[in-house]
This record gives C-alpha cells, sequence and structure tokens, in this order.
C-alpha cells in the first residue's frame, strides 16, 4: 500500500494534514506540534498494547517529512498524491529508519517526559482547545473523543466530559445527541474496553519483566556453566601432571626365553647315551 493508503487503514482518513491534526495552511512549527503530540500517542513506547504501534509511528513519519519538504507539500496540496520512494521524502529511500529520524528531531522520550508533559498539558489552554475540536470533528462520540484525546485515560473520562458539557452550556459547541444523549450501555460498553485494555497492557508488562529475568538468569548460568568447565578442564590438566611425574609404570618383565631346536637335540641325544650307559 501507498502512503495514503497506510493513512486510510491506520487513523481513519486520506489526509495528511488530519493525521496531524494541523489545517492545511499550517506552518512548519505547527506541522512539527503536531507530530510531536501524535508521535506522543502513537510511539512504540507509549503504546505497548497497540500491535499497530510501530506502523502507525512509521506511518506518521513519513507523513511528517512529506509536509516539511516544500514541493512535495505542494504536489500534495495541489493533486492530492505522494510521489512514493521520493529521496526528499524519505532521505534515503524506502529503507529508511522512521525511529531514528524521530530520535534525531526529538531527545529520546523517557518514562520522565511522558509525565512531565502531562502535567503542564493536562488542564491547560492547550488540552481544552484540542478537545474543543476533538468535539467537532467526532461528532460528540465520545469513543472517538476518547480515544483521540492526548494524555487521556478512562479514570479522565469524568473531567473531559465536563470540560465538554460545560463549553456546551456556554454556547461555545454545539449540543450533539451523541453527546447530550448517550446511553448508559455505552458508557458501560467504552467502560469494559478500558477495563481489558489495563489488563492486557498489565499482563504484558508482567511477561516482558519475566523475560527479563529470565535473559538475565540465562546469562549467569551460562557464566557459571563456562566456570565450571573452565575448573574441570584446569584440575584434569593438573592431574594428568601429577601422574606424568610421579606415577612412572614399571618396565614389563622379560619374557622366558624359548629354547633353540638345536639346543632340544643337544639334550635328547645326551638322554640317550645316559640310557645306554646304564
Amino acid at each position: 500500500m501507498g502512503l495514503l493508503e497506510d493513512c486510510q487503514a491506520l487513523f481513519g482518513t486520506l489526509g495528511l494534514y488530519e493525521v496531524l491534526g494541523v489545517s492545511q495552511t499550517a506552518p512548519e512549527a505547527h506541522l512539527r506540534r503536531g507530530y510531536y503530540q501524535k508521535s506522543l500517542k502513537v510511539h512504540p513506547d507509549r503504546a505497548p498494547g497497540d500491535p499497530l504501534a510501530t506502523a502507525k509511528f512509521q506511518t506518521l513519519g513519513k507523513v511528517y517529512a512529506v509536509l516539511t519538504d516544500a514541493q512535495q507539500r505542494a504536489l500534495y496540496d495541489q493533486q492530492g498524491t505522494v510521489v512514493e520512494d521520493s529521496e526528499s521524502s524519505t532521505d534515503g529511500g524506502g529503507d529508511r529508519e522512521w525511529s531514528q529520524y524521530w530520535r534525531a528531531l526529538f531527545p529520546q522520550i523517557t518514562v520522565q517526559d511522558i509525565v512531565d508533559f502531562e502535567g503542564t498539558y493536562v488542564g491547560s489552554t492547550e488540552e481544552r482547545t484540542d478537545l474543543l475540536r476533538l468535539y467537532g470533528e467526532c461528532r460528540g462520540d465520545m469513543d472517538r473523543i476518547a480515544e483521540g484525546a492526548l494524555c487521556g485515560s478512562h479514570e479522565d473520562e469524568p473531567r473531559i466530559r465536563g470540560l465538554l458539557q460545560e463549553a456546551v452550556d456556554r454556547g461555545e459547541l454545539p449540543a450533539l445527541r451523541a453527546f447530550t444523549h448517550e446511553s448508559g450501555k455505552k458508557k458501560a460498553r467504552r467502560k469494559r474496553k478500558a477495563k481489558r485494555e489495563a489488563e492486557e497492557c498489565e499482563r504484558m508488562r508482567k511477561e516482558m519483566k519475566l523475560r527479563e529475568e529470565e535473559e538475565e538468569e540465562g546469562d549467569l548460568s551460562a557464566v557459571v556453566r563456562s566456570k565450571a568447565v573452565s575448573r574441570e578442564a584446569a584440575f584434569s590438566s593438573m592431574i594428568s601432571s601429577l601422574e606424568e611425574k610421579y606415577c612412572h609404570k614399571k618396565p614389563a618383565a622379560a619374557a622366558k626365553k624359548k629354547p633353540s631346536k638345536k639346543h632340544h637335540q643337544f639334550k635328547l641325544k645326551s638322554n640317550n647315551n645316559f640310557e645306554e650307559n646304564v
């Protein structure tokens, strides 16, 4: 599939600007901000429970590369097409490692970076603007709003719903029926889904920890076995040296010489002479 098809399959839209959550006239600074925010959400380190996280992250990098290239962006704006495998958009071809490109654009994200970002983003004017925009794009559907909310979890839903309801009461947002008349069953399904995802993430976390422990244990066992083999070889060498030095073998007893045929004849003749004399 091409880039646009990948965007449709992974992000539900053919629009590159929609993938980044920015307008078509957005300056590069807004593109960078949108890319950064979306990367935080789809990066494999940030979404370990999403099997498509790596594909989303790679596609996101390609989208950003196209829109930050003047020629590629102009072509896309005019014709709605993307030149695949262009050096201007991939900087080296289709085999480019997009995670390395992302690391070059931004420092490596740590858990503390995420915590710090959430601390400044949650409850900010920026978050409120993003949520109001999501409300319109999702037509008041809380399922989609919850999925698109940055740094949001099921525990944040009452806060997010309260913020949107306040905007509706003030007239800033239209009172969409999907939002104002959401059924209890729909809310319950969303809650169950969030619980399953949390349990799956916890299960994966435990499995990863167990694998790490097994790898560490395996490495230690290999070292112990290696040392044991070395000690055994050294011991065998020492025993061989002692045997060679102190345990000389006695020479074998000389074999009894068999009498010759001539000696046998002489003995027989002597016996005959003795018998005659007698």
